[in-house]
């Protein structure tokens, strides 16, 4: 099962939206998740750790990024906008068959951009 972690061990139930950017060579690339009121903001996590990164698990291991910011509104905050680097090819690879397991897990659907 392919999840999203703020904390180690405590998986994001909320789906984000995702928008992925690639170089004109297709070897490198951003990907910029958006959570809007994710679970890890909520009360009952202040408690349970310090976001520490983004943590993207499946079978085949584990993608980090510490790219994650908090979005604030009246100084409450509302959600959480992360950004995964892809730097090599074989990068993106990886990347994307982690988002293959997790749409497939959360019934998602990938939409290109028109140009």
């Amino acid at each position: 099962m392919a999840n999203i972690q703020f904390i180690r061990g405590i998986n994001e139930n909320v789906i984000p939206y995702i928008q992925l950017t690639r170089s004109r060579d297709g070897s490198t690339g951003t990907a910029t998740f958006r959570f809007n009121s994710p679970d890890i903001l909520t009360s009952e996590m202040q408690n349970k750790g310090d976001i520490t990164g983004m943590y993207l698990k499946d079978e085949e291991g584990e993608l980090v990024t510490r790219d994650v910011n908090a979005k604030f509104i009246n100084g409450k905050p509302k959600a959480i906008e992360s950004i995964y680097i892809i730097k090599s090819p074989a990068d993106w690879d990886r990347f994307m068959r982690f988002m293959e397991r997790y749409s497939n897990d959360n019934n998602l659907s990938f939409t290109k951009a028109s140009s």
